[in-house]
């Protein structure tokens, strides 16, 4: 990218720190703003001369009081939330300038690009077209924690993007420029007023509300938005125009339904989460209809819709006005249920076929007499809109974790007097199991519910497969089955459905996620479509959840991506044998060692044949907020997800060389034992863990409905993937994204440099491998780190394995620039070094007040103001950082 491009985001982020310490002097007076202006500028002078600030920074912080401390960290945190503001907008502008200049090397690969590089391929329009009309991406959002900014702000933040974009425009005159300055300094004021943390932790279905809000606020706008972008280069590519309501994209949520690991969300959650959605759904629609029927005024109609109406001079308004009532009666049935009053009468949407045959009556009759324009307006927004979100909004998939199916199917068996099912071998479980599949007679009855085998938690699993009997189809999604081992963890999940009467029961998605049961999830599908029973089930599709998350904590970054690519070569290769369609559902993180990575880079990366025209992606935490919060921005990834799945389908990378394969094996080998034998086997790492990082501070953060280990106490296992990510990155040591991965560099350099490089400049998997590890190695700093180790601990072990992980680190980067052959971190990548190095001079001042404060709380029975101030650099280093978990 050219200076010139990159100086408008400069120039943001100038303006919005200047409103800050106009803000800062104003509110907290004149000695705060000297006191953070000197902190920042002895930062700025020390990372200028690339030295650590730490004495400094001490000398300036030591005798600072509590409160003002805090205020400190606040008025850091504070502008590193804005610098995020600037770089959002900065996006926007790129995707303005992508649309206006497309084929430009420095902004992303849209669909044009794509469309362009499948013609040179001489990949003919029919092919093209039909993969576009049967292409499926589902975009999964998730409550996973790791959204630290409160809604609060977030409203206020995207008032302040708004204002950005306005002031951008050429043609502001200079009272307008005072005016919109004049309402930046307004909402900067108002953030700093506003308390950053959330003090109280937010339940199953508040979280599901911030998915309907993001919905309402952002998705219900980008989807038409997107889709007409989306329109318009298929056009100018030459295509015959798809069909008016086509939209490849859908979304789905876990919001009220993942209830692995977490207590809180039960079946009476997950039955109010729905209707909720409902409930949202039929107020938006209604929204829509409102405004179709200020619009639709004309007389001119088909006889079919008039045979519906009736003679008029208003049918479309008539047919409107009968559409907007069913649509009040449904929202107030909901509204109902929620809150447990009377429910009212009259006439609802029960499914969205019946709502989207209203619709398309109106549009089938504005076409034929000549008023396909109109048509073409609002009403086809709402008919795709209807497509994308159907009259649920949101697809609901459940998860929970097999061992818990398993106890449910056991206390059955023991109450029958069959045996315990637990004791069982495989053979002998799946026996059972399609026995009781294939029976027509009910497995349990009544008395079952009131024996002592029913506990509370086998009542809960029960309870939950009739709240899906309830249901019906439309709002649900998956069964997802986490820590899948077997076939019979599939087949339990079958019979649960049959158990609860569910009659069009829910797809039932295994996940792989450790590295054994990726490695051993093509045996485990294998073994189910041996079986005709289950192959019938599933003819029309397949659907397998790989896990990032828990497999990297397992194995390390290298060894999980290696398995994950291996398992699902092998899973669509015996799906595509015997032609049962797959989706591959990837359930990937923002952070690097959870599998975030820019969406083309991570679906070009996948095995050949894999993508296929399907894809299912579990969007989290904070990307949700960073991807798709604003409309634009949500426009446009929506874009780059169809164009990447398109071209991942079309033209999918060449099959890996025989002898890529073998050194993988190799590095991975390497790599797994390297990883393992810090995170496994060596005693200090957990008590490095607690001592050492935030670790244990991360739980009063009130992030998430869900408990941040599996159970109480325990090791590095017990830990959830995200905490887990999230206290290696407040201390920039960022240990799960490249432990074990240097080692295996180091003995590829050694043995196979030749290989090694031919591998990165030519295999997307293995550049996309190079690509992340040099972006998360940027942000890391083992002079950050070490700031921690030297203020919280004396333990000459932890000591001692401080050393070990830092010249580990080092090593890494070492190896990673003699294969890339660059000297400094993202030479390649101007734009990423920058955005890391103005966030250092404050981020640095927050790693060593949370060092500091996490001293002294652990020496203090309890003192609010010093949690304020951690929680403050906590969520401070998260927005510097970029991500959480």
């Amino acid at each position: 990218m050219d200076q010139d491009q990159n100086a408008p985001l400069r120039e943001d982020v100038r303006l919005l720190g200047e409103e800050l310490g106009a803000v800062l002097r104003a509110q907290a007076g004149g000695a705060l703003y000297d006191t953070v202006e000197t902190i920042r500028q002895v930062a700025v002078e020390s990372r200028s001369h690339g030295e650590m600030p730490v004495g400094k920074l001490r000398e300036l912080l030591d005798p600072l009081d509590d409160e003002t401390l805090l205020e400190v960290a606040r008025a850091f945190s504070q502008f590193l939330n804005l610098a995020n503001i600037a770089e959002q907008r900065h996006r926007e502008r790129l995707r303005r300038r992508h649309e206006r200049f497309p084929g430009d090397p420095d902004t992303d690969r849209g669909l044009r690009q794509v469309l362009a590089e499948l013609k040179s391929a001489n990949v003919s329009q029919d092919k093209i077209r039909k993969t576009l009309s049967e292409l499926s991406v589902e975009l999964v959002l998730t409550a996973h924690p790791t959204e630290v900014t409160r809604r609060t702000l977030i409203r206020k933040y995207d008032q302040i993007a708004n204002l950005l974009t306005e002031l951008d425009r050429p043609d502001t005159t200079p009272e307008e420029e005072e005016l919109l300055r004049r309402l930046l300094r307004e909402q900067i004021l108002s953030a700093w007023s506003t308390d950053e943390i959330r003090r109280e932790r937010p339940t199953p279905v508040d979280e599901a509300k911030w998915g309907f809000a993001t919905i309402e606020q952002s998705l219900w706008q980008a989807v038409p938005q997107g889709m007409r972008d989306i329109e318009g280069e298929l056009a100018l590519a030459g295509f015959d125009p798809l069909p008016a309501d086509w939209v490849p994209v859908r979304f789905a949520s876990w919001m009220g339904g993942d209830r692995d690991g977490n207590p809180n969300v039960t079946a009476r959650v997950t039955r109010q989460v729905l209707t909720l959605a409902r409930w949202m759904a039929a107020d938006l629609y209604l929204r829509d209809v409102e405004s179709l029927l200020a619009d639709l005024s004309m007389h001119r109609a088909s006889e079919e819709l008039l045979a519906r109406t009736g003679p008029s001079q208003e049918p479309y308004r008539l047919l409107l006005r009968e559409v907007r009532d069913c649509l009040r009666n449904t929202r107030a049935l909901m509204e109902a249920r929620v809150n447990g009053g009377l429910e009212p009468e009259g006439e609802i949407y029960a499914s969205g076929r019946e709502l989207y045959s209203e619709l398309s009556l109106i549009d089938r009759s504005l076409r034929e007499v000549g008023l396909g324009a109109i048509a073409d307006g609002q009403l086809k927004d709402t008919l795709r809109r209807l497509n994308c979100f159907g009259i649920t909004l949101l697809k609901l998939d459940v998860r929970q974790e097999s061992t818990r199916h398993a106890n449910v199917i056991d206390a059955i068996t023991r109450y029958l007097d069959l045996g315990s099912y637990a004791s069982w071998g495989e053979k002998v479980k799946q026996k059972f199991l399609l026995a009781e599949l294939e029976s027509r007679r009910p497995l349990v009855n009544g008395a079952f519910y009131q024996s002592e085998f029913c506990t509370d938690e086998v009542r809960e699993v029960l309870d939950t497969c009739k709240v899906i009997a309830e249901q019906g189809p439309e709002g649900l999604g998956a069964y997802v089955i986490s820590m899948a081992k077997t076939s019979s963890d599939v087949l339990a999940v079958m019979l649960l459905q049959k158990i609860a009467g569910v009659r069009e029961p829910m797809r039932v998605v295994p996940l792989f996620e450790t590295l054994d049961d990726l490695n051993n999830a093509f045996g485990t599908m294998s073994a189910l479509l041996e079986i005709p029973f289950y192959r019938e089930r599933v003819k029309s599709g397949q659907e397998v959840m790989i896990g990032y998350s828990d497999s990297a904590k397992d194995a390390g970054f290298l060894g999980a991506a290696w398995a994950q690519f291996r398992a699902q070569e092998a899973l669509t290769g015996i799906f595509r044998e015997h032609g049962i369609p797959l989706t591959l559902f990837h359930g990937r993180g923002g952070s690097i060692s959870r599998g975030g990575s820019p969406t083309r880079m991570a679906l070009m990366s996948q095995p050949p044949g894999s993508v296929a025209g399907r894809i299912r992606v579990t969007e989290q935490g904070e990307m949700i907020r960073f991807k798709y919060g604003r409309p634009s921005v949500a426009a446009y990834n929506l874009e780059q997800y169809m164009a990447a799945t398109l071209e991942a389908t079309l033209l999918p990378p060449a099959e890996p060389r025989p002898e890529w394969r073998a050194e993988m094996d190799r590095l991975t080998q390497a790599s797994v034992r390297a990883y393992r034998e810090v995170v496994r086997d060596d005693p200090a790492l957990v008590s490095y863990l607690r001592t050492v990082t935030p670790e244990t501070e991360l739980s009063r953060l009130a992030l998430g409905s869900r408990p941040a280990r599996r159970k109480p106490g325990g090791g590095v296992e017990t830990l959830r993937a995200i905490p887990w990510v999230f206290a290696w990155t407040q201390m920039r040591l960022m240990l799960p994204a490249w432990l074990g991965t240097g080692a295996a560099l180091e003995t590829g350099l050694e043995n196979a440099p030749d290989t090694l490089r031919a591998m990165s400049e030519q295999w997307p998997f293995f550049q996309t491998v190079v690509d992340m590890l040099e972006m998360v190695l940027a942000k890391s700093d083992t002079r950050v780190a070490l700031w921690y180790e030297e203020r919280l601990t004396d333990d000459p072990e932890l000591q001692r394995l401080g050393v070990e992980l830092r010249s580990r680190l080092a090593r890494t980067v070492a190896a990673l620039s003699q294969l890339t052959g660059r000297k400094d971190l993202l030479d390649n990548n101007p734009v990423m070094r920058w955005s890391i190095r103005v966030r250092d001079p404050y981020t640095d001042p927050l790693h060593l007040l949370q060092a500091e404060l996490m001293a002294r709380l652990r020496t203090r029975e309890e003192d609010p103001v010093l949690e304020s101030a951690l929680m403050v650099t906590i969520a401070g280093i998260a927005a510097g950082m970029r991500n959480t978990g």
